[in-house]
């Protein structure tokens, strides 16, 4: 009201600001209060308190500002066609006002607007819009940047438990599957052969201590941050730990390579040692063959891993719970390279495993 007071004493031509001038100024600005939460119905209500305004000759002024308030709120909350439509419907109701109806209007004796003036008054509606869009356009981008930001963080998540998931299976199905062996030897031996009985014990208590210390370097990732230096990961170069293990719980193991070997990045590396402790697991748990052959052939920019045995499934566990294979596909993948996972033509079960070599970090 004060704006328009001063705008008024520059425009002696208009009527002067009264009572009900005040009060139309007055049911302008308040619906602004409800903008945010009904936009729609304000934008109109402003536009027609502005119209009539305009049509009771009051002076020209801040009264645009509510107008162009309540537009604004409306185009950036979505409503961009109410908003159009509300200028618009204003905009030829000035036109008809200026031009036309004036002759039955105060102030009395006024005549018609030149249409110069109506460029500005275009002009003006049109900026207020542009301004508007671009307010909602950028709200858009930075919602839908918030949202991407959000997604990687929920794949980011679901990768590291899939990753953690993986290397708990791994640690665990391989070192139990050691442990249930060697307690049941141990149990079938304790009274007719002690001392092969206590050598089972042995096993036990070295296979759990391993798999502690690979559960604790799992556990200790997730209070690590990030960028801080971790234990070295288990590679091949533990191959023969495997064999030891797989001795242990019954299971002959010979390895063969060819190719000259190369050295591996350390996902790769990582990926193909738990394929093959996998794929041991899996003989010593499923298989009735008391002998398994593993073989690495060292390729150009690839590896290759081949897991067989030569016996028939056994028991009821035979089928697994598929976790294990599972996460030796998910192994594989994450690398671009594929597993092939089933029964032998001429008996036997085979694991093979192709490894693309690429460097840590690159893209499949």
């Amino acid at each position: 009201m004060v704006g328009t007071g001063f705008s008024a004493r520059n425009q002696p031509d208009r009527e002067a600001l009264d009572a009900l001038g005040r009060v139309l100024l007055l049911l302008g600005a308040v619906p602004l209060l409800f903008r945010h939460r009904r936009p729609v119905p304000v934008v109109f209500a402003v536009a027609a308190v502005t119209l009539g305004y305009l049509a009771a000759g009051y002076p020209y002024g801040p009264v645009f500002v509510m107008i162009a308030v309540a537009c604004f709120a409306a185009v950036v909350h979505g409503h961009r066609t109410a908003a159009w439509w509300a200028i618009g419907l204003l905009w030829a109701g000035h036109l008809l006002l200026s031009h036309w109806l004036y002759r039955w209007l105060p102030p009395p004796g006024d005549g018609a607007a030149p249409w110069g003036q109506e460029l500005p008054a275009a002009a003006f509606a049109v900026a207020v819009l542009a301004a508007s869009e671009a307010v909602r356009i950028r709200r858009e981008q930075w919602a839908q940047q918030r949202a991407e930001r959000a997604a990687a963080e929920r794949r980011r998540a679901d990768e590291e438990r899939l990753r953690i998931a993986r290397e708990l299976h791994d640690v665990l199905a391989h070192s139990l599957s050691v442990i249930n062996v060697q307690a049941g030897v141990g149990l079938a031996l304790l009274d007719s052969d002690p001392e092969q009985a206590r050598t089972a014990l042995a096993t036990i208590k070295t296979a759990s201590k391993e798999a502690l210390g690979e559960v604790r370097q799992v556990l200790a990732t997730l209070r690590t941050p990030g960028d801080a230096p971790r234990a070295p990961a288990p590679g091949l170069d533990r191959l023969p730990e495997l064999v030891e293990q797989a001795a242990a719980a019954g299971l002959a193991v010979t390895v063969s390579t060819s190719g000259p070997p190369a050295a591996l990045p350390p996902g790769a590396d990582l990926a193909a040692f738990r394929i093959v402790q996998e794929a041991l697991t899996n003989v010593v748990r499923h298989s009735g063959s008391r002998t398994a052959r593993v073989r690495i052939d060292h390729g150009p920019g690839r590896l290759e891993l081949t897991v067989d045995d030569d016996g028939p499934a056994t028991g009821t566990e035979a089928g697994g719970s598929g976790n294990g294979l599972a996460g030796m596909r998910e192994r594989a993948a994450a690398l671009g390279g594929t597993i092939e996972a089933g029964a032998r033509p001429d008996g036997g079960f085979r694991v093979h495993a192709v490894l693309p070599l690429r460097p840590e970090g690159s893209t499949p």
